[in-house]
């Protein structure tokens, strides 16, 4: 039975059976298509062909070896308060519409739709001032009325939505004394409208929507801390915990902590965690004392997984923190969110946070950060933008045109310095699932079955465990979960001190383009010191690993910067290997992931300046390697 028993689409069923030979790709073709040409100034886009609508009404089907599943768990719609000044008008109807294959259209006018239909997806609206700002552009209501309310109406172009934005921060921060421009009840109605939209979109087998919200907390210098929240199902509290609540994340999870002992079960995805300033995961505690154990449950319990990739950029490491991995310098978003103000990296990506927890449980005997992995959008036009080829940017008005995203030079031959230069078109989470379900994929969230990717639809598998040769030379899935330990699980020392065996594979995206290496990312702690690894463990072509690098042979694929076609005569549709660490100690907790790697292809800011006829900008990468990881596998002594 091949491991990839199906690649799920809503409604449809399709097996692949792969041998275990990795194929080389044949690509004469662009890795998307190359569309029209067209100025920085014209918006217009053709609309893509329409997608099928799914299956629905039929009964769930259950398969106890998991399929991959794919969506977005961060999107706002008109409700939260900087999309509707961005110009969006689309709500989470809308939002559902378009993961399941619809065009909705953009506040810039032209149509925006998927390649394929999406398998779940959450609308996360901001939960501080929640709904505020339609109400408050409505001259009738008492918002509308307000000073405020009167400066979100006399909107007009892009420098008065910046300004009205910036105006509201007082009140989104929670800083205004006497605030008697909130109105709860205005919340409560667009929560519920948001919870009736994902009741009304929910299709168990077909489509999944969860129904969530974002916690926006900030720190005292801009410092992000966003979380979004999921809930399981649809038990969920009359209103959200805001950071107009408290912006103490540590209040957030006993408040979710509270509703848990009522029923109602939530998890928190923290994002943009490289644009915290070394806040998100920190070594001491809101209060400044030192983790401890109690601290290291209340966040695990609340927080399973973290946003590891999305439009500002990716967040699992930086060069600063890991000099020896040639791949560390992607999508790198350098300030903190909504400002020019420089990110710290220490204490804001994933693989030092992996390490840190190492620490901390040396120290204590919990890990605070022992999170799966999740990627998402974070769009603020109710559609995300996951392709290089069709990127649509995210703040509505302020980036819908190439010149305002700084890709092609404005009319005065000048390049836009805005950090939007610096987004990426990503991301997406993946689950491993027994259906396509609000139960089997929360579940699926809890036990950190998860992956992400950088939009792609990239599939990976990821098992540890002993004498599993066998079952990873036959593709048996239900000996691999039998006998193994899959992502995001822990792997516990054998007496003896025998070395596990780790099996991974990666399937590429049929519409992407082809793959260059599998690789497994260690990281483990040493005389006290923190150290890490990057081990490829499988090349395209069966390549041979350089024994003393760990490394793949250099890539011949490349990429015609003239029309963005990649090599015809690179790249594996399916990488795998059976590995073992040659570095193995068996009195050494440590953790392990895997990372796949697309062949380079073109970045959207050079899709812009193709279609520009115009050359790429010169400062930003010309292209990049899309990728996916998975979540790790521990390893506890």
């Amino acid at each position: 039975m091949s491991l990839w028993n199906r690649y799920r689409r809503p409604g449809r069923r399709r097996l692949l059976v792969l041998g275990l030979a990795v194929g080389i790709i044949g690509c004469g073709e662009p890795a998307e298509p190359p569309g029209e040409a067209r100025g920085a100034a014209d918006v217009t886009r053709p609309a893509p062909a329409a997608a099928a609508p799914p299956e629905s009404g039929s009964a769930v089907t259950r398969d106890p070896l998991r399929n991959a599943y794919f969506g977005d768990l961060h999107v706002h719609t008109r409700y939260s308060f900087d999309a509707f000044v961005f110009g969006t008008r689309t709500g989470p109807d809308d939002a559902y519409r378009f993961a399941k294959g619809e065009s909705i259209p953009h506040p810039g006018g032209f149509p925006l739709q998927l390649r394929a239909p999406l398998d779940f997806q959450a609308v996360t609206d901001h939960a501080a001032y929640l709904g505020m700002l339609p109400e408050m552009a409505d001259p009738e209501t008492a918002a509308g009325r307000h000073p405020a309310g009167r400066l979100i109406q006399e909107v007009t172009d892009t420098a008065s939505r910046r300004a009205a934005f910036q105006a509201m921060g007082d009140y989104f921060r929670g800083t205004i004394e006497d605030d008697d421009l909130l109105d709860l009840a205005v919340v409560r109605s667009a929560w519920q409208a948001i919870i009736d939209s994902a009741e009304r979109h929910n299709d168990p087998g077909t489509f999944t929507t969860f129904i969530g919200y974002e916690y926006t907390s900030s720190g005292p210098e801009r410092e992000n801390l966003h979380r979004n929240v999921i809930f399981r199902g649809s038990q969920v509290p009359d209103i959200p915990f805001s950071r107009l609540d408290d912006a103490n994340p540590e209040k957030l999870w006993a408040w979710m902590d509270d509703l848990r002992s009522d029923g109602v079960e939530s998890l928190a995805i923290p994002h943009n965690a490289n644009g915290s300033n070394g806040m998100m995961f920190e070594l001491t505690d809101w209060a400044g004392d030192p983790i401890d154990a109690a601290y290291a449950a209340l966040r695990m319990r609340n927080e399973p997984l973290v946003e590891v990739t999305q439009v500002k950029g990716t967040s699992e490491t930086h060069p600063l923190l890991s000099p020896n991995d040639e791949w560390a310098d992607f999508e790198i978003f350098p300030y903190r969110i909504a400002t020019t103000l420089p990110s710290q990296p220490a204490g804001g990506y994933v693989r030092d946070a992996y390490l840190r927890g190492l620490m901390i449980e040396a120290e204590t005997g919990a890990n605070p950060y022992r999170f799966g992995l999740a990627g998402a959008s974070d769009t603020h036009v109710s559609a995300g933008s996951f392709s290089e080829f069709d990127y649509w940017s995210k703040t509505g008005l302020l980036d819908y045109r190439d010149d305002l995203r700084g890709s092609t030079p404005d009319v005065n031959g000048d390049y836009s310095d805005a950090y939007f230069r610096f987004w990426s078109a990503s991301g997406l989470t993946g689950v491993w699932a027994e259906a396509n379900t609000r139960e089997d994929i929360y579940d699926a969230f809890r036990r950190k079955e998860t992956f992400a990717t950088t939009g792609p639809r990239i599939q990976i598998r990821f098992f540890a465990g002993y004498g599993l040769e066998k079952a990873a030379a036959e593709r048996d899935v239900a000996a691999l979960y039998a006998g193994g330990i899959p992502m995001g699980g822990d792997l516990l020392a054998r007496s003896g001190g025998a070395a596990p065996v780790f099996i991974a594979w990666a399937l590429r995206d049929p519409l992407g383009a082809p793959l260059e290496r599998l690789q497994i990312i260690k990281g483990w702690i040493d005389d006290g010191q923190a150290r890490e690894r990057v081990f490829d463990v499988a090349c395209a072509g069966g390549a041979a690993i350089d024994a003393g690098t760990h490394r793949c042979p250099a890539s011949e694929a490349s990429v015609d910067l003239t029309d963005c076609r990649i090599s015809a005569d690179a790249g594996a549709a399916e990488l795998a290997a059976t590995w073992q660490d040659p570095e193995f100690d068996a009195g050494q907790n440590a953790f392990y992931y895997v990372r796949v790697l697309e062949n380079p292809t073109c970045r959207w800011s050079t899709w812009d300046a193709l279609r520009a006829d115009l050359p790429p900008r010169p400062d930003l990468p010309a292209t990049l390697q899309e990728r996916a990881w998975s979540s790790p596998i521990w390893f506890r002594t």
